[in-house]
């Protein structure tokens, strides 16, 4: 079994290399990614005309992996808090550096409308009243390494109720975040998935009602159906039935349903996400970071890790060194 510093590592540096491999084709159609790249089993550079990463080097990482660093460092900064305002302020910190380095990879919908409710003057509890897309299971990785047991759902709400405080919203991250905990915590992939189906169920109940399809309700069908496929009725199944836009209820069951799927093989679960079309950043980093936590980082293609962790040198030298924050959390929640 692996250690846990090893599964906490392998759950962050999965949602890297996920993200990564997803950068180049994210918002293409699966179509437009055949053609141009046939299936996406490298590390690729965005091309001059990706609508949201032109022109990044291969290897680069999104706003999934910013996103869930800075929810490790608010985490770590106090005390495995996440006080709105302040993750608030970081997030609008966040897409100004974005800004001024030329990205147009910036806040997504739920986020921006509700960090501008919050400046508004909107109290953290209502500015989130309508995300319903992925951004809060995006990033709830390291709350998932932070957390385990009753106090989990807290912190997963805690994390996302000022931008996602719907039943979908909450209930996707608690999904990642109960997956990624139960790995760190040594369970296999069964047990992990099963785990993200129940934190499912109970985080809906933490939310507002939106209208739209059950999180739990689509995981279990897809932890049922996936497996059985095929790797082209898979990817078929994936794109026409599940889905992989930004919306919760599409994308998150789309990668944990891919890890159900291809769970024993992590490069090729992240090799068929990032050529599926939509959102395929997401996909393959929330699949990287369920899959890294099970298998431990060890586990993870070391090619593409080790390329990705020197591309993105700056941001994940010190993931050692969150990584045993997080764990010092856990072990102190």
């Amino acid at each position: 079994m692996s250690d846990p510093h090893d599964r906490a590592l392998g759950a962050l540096l999965g949602l890297a290399v996920g993200d990564a491999l997803g950068m180049p084709t994210q918002s293409l159609s699966r179509s437009a990614i055949a053609e141009r790249y046939g299936v996406v089993d490298r590390l690729l550079d965005g091309a001059d005309d990706q609508p949201i990463a032109p022109k990044l080097p291969a290897g680069t990482v999104t706003d999934d992996t910013e996103q869930a660093l800075l929810l490790a460092r608010i985490l770590l900064d106090h005390d495995g808090r996440v006080p709105p305002r302040a993750f608030a302020s970081v997030l609008e910190e966040w897409e100004q550096d974005m800004i001024r380095r030329g990205s147009l990879d910036l806040l997504g919908p739920s986020t921006r409308r509700a960090l501008t409710r919050l400046a508004d003057g909107e109290p953290p509890e209502i500015a989130g009243r309508d995300g319903v897309t992925n951004g809060a299971a995006m990033r709830v990785a390291p709350v998932g390494i932070a957390y385990a047991g009753p106090r989990l759902l807290d912190a997963v709400v805690e994390s996302a109720v000022v931008t996602h405080h719907t039943a979908p919203g909450i209930a996707a991250a608690a999904a990642v975040a109960a997956a990624v905990s139960a790995g760190v915590s040594g369970a296999g992939l069964p047990a992990a998935l099963d785990a993200a189906l129940d934190a499912a169920r109970a985080g809906a109940r933490r939310g507002g009602w939106a209208a739209g399809a059950d999180v739990a309700a689509r995981l279990d069908v897809a932890f049922r159906v996936l497996p059985g496929l095929g790797r082209a009725a898979l990817a078929d199944t994936l794109v026409a039935v599940v889905g992989t836009s930004v919306t919760a209820t599409e994308s998150v069951v789309a990668a944990l349903g891919l890890a159900a799927a291809l769970g024993d093989d992590p490069r090729a679960a992240l090799v068929t996400a990032a050529s599926l079309g939509g959102d395929t950043d997401t996909v393959a980093a929330i699949c990287g970071a369920v899959l890294g936590a099970v298998h431990g980082a060890a586990a993870l293609p070391a090619d593409l890790v080790g390329t990705v962790r020197r591309v993105n040198a700056p941001l994940l030298d010190p993931l050692d060194d969150v990584v045993e924050g997080l764990l010092h959390l856990r072990s102190t929640s």
